[in-house]
């Protein structure tokens, strides 16, 4: 039994230590890399000042499992909705606009219909269409099963909750 308990240890450290983190890129460069060999994109909408963005960052994103299924199926892009800097996505150069004591960014505004909201996660196609905004912190297993939803084409054939109803996720909260 010692012996049994050693090698599940083992194992389990040998897990968490291999597990790697989120491989984030810019939008221009998941753009880009999509052309080249196509997978979705899922953006993290965030602000630097967002209280719930940084838990979904620690508690959601940096789980082992969202982190390799993210990096195996989309490319994850983590997008400042109040950057100063221009961003130009197919051929439309979006900017910062100065409104209230912060502002806003346009491509955020445009990722988000207008509802500036954080954290707020989009996912698009592999052709940069949009699938899906959502709002609000969520947690790592939701999000397991949001991104194989997504990730799986699963959201083409099946309704959510009929998706629900046949995966598990290895993911306990």
């Amino acid at each position: 039994m010692k012996k049994l308990c050693l090698l599940f240890s083992i194992i389990i450290i040998s897990f968490v230590s291999i597990a790697q983190p989120v491989k984030w890129y810019s939008i221009e460069e998941a753009l880009e890399k999509t052309k080249k060999e196509p997978r979705k994109i899922m953006i993290d909408v965030y602000t630097s000042w967002c209280k719930w963005c940084k838990v979904m960052d620690t508690a959601t994103f940096n789980h082992p499992v969202i982190a390799a299924r993210l990096n195996e199926k989309y490319y994850p892009v983590k997008f400042n909705a109040e950057q100063k800097e221009d961003v130009t996505v197919n051929g439309k150069t979006y900017k910062f606009i100065a409104a209230g004591s912060r502002g806003y960014h346009e491509l955020a505004a445009a990722l988000l219909n207008g509802n500036l909201g954080y954290p707020s996660v989009v996912f698009l196609d592999e052709n940069a269409n949009m699938i899906q905004p959502l709002q609000g912190f969520i947690r790592a297993r939701q999000f397991d099963q949001i991104i194989n939803f997504i990730g799986g084409d699963h959201y083409k054939t099946q309704k959510w909750e009929e998706f629900l109803t046949t995966y598990i996720s290895p993911v306990k909260e």
